[in-house]
């Protein structure tokens, strides 16, 4: 099975992605706390971007196998509370953080492709870019009296 360019160039933008969403390095969150004001938007957006990696996610399943010892001793809690309580709210909280910050890093990539997209579409369409719609009127101007005329057009066509 081969890889096309575009199947290669989307797992290594995936890869780029999901890189910036699980390990943010310390310039990127110094970033995101400049783009607030106040102490209380700093920290949140401090703690959001720390708990929001897989590091902390390891760190949490660590930290809730410690307490499976406990739910399965008689009269412990129990393993299916241990599971619902402690399990999947420590380490699906990290992981869905880094789910949606690698979504959001990506969506961020597709709106500016599509931006870029949408400039060199306007720009193409621009009356005064040479070989855009320019190009296009201009060789209309050319053909429309030998068409009208019933003549040849200039330069051979049909």
């Amino acid at each position: 099975m081969t890889v096309t360019a575009g199947q290669a160039r989307a797992k290594v933008a995936r890869a780029e992605h999901l890189a910036r969403a699980v390990h943010p390095s310390p310039r990127m969150i110094k970033e995101a706390m400049s783009e607030v004001d106040g102490f209380n938007a700093k920290f949140a957006v401090l703690i959001t971007r720390l708990v929001g990696t897989m590091w902390c996610a390891y760190l949490f399943a660590v930290i809730a196998l410690i307490g499976l010892g406990p739910a399965l001793k008689p009269g412990g809690e129990g393993i299916i509370a241990w599971i619902a309580q402690t399990f999947l709210q420590l380490v699906l909280l990290s992981v869905i953080m880094v789910g949606q910050n690698v979504q959001s890093i990506a969506s961020d990539a597709r709106a500016e492709r599509t931006f870029k997209d949408a400039e060199s579409i306007l720009d193409r369409l621009d009356l005064h870019t040479e070989g855009g719609l320019k190009a296009i009127l201009d060789r209309i101007d050319e053909i429309a009296p030998a068409v009208s005329g019933g003549e040849k057009p200039p330069g051979g066509g049909g």
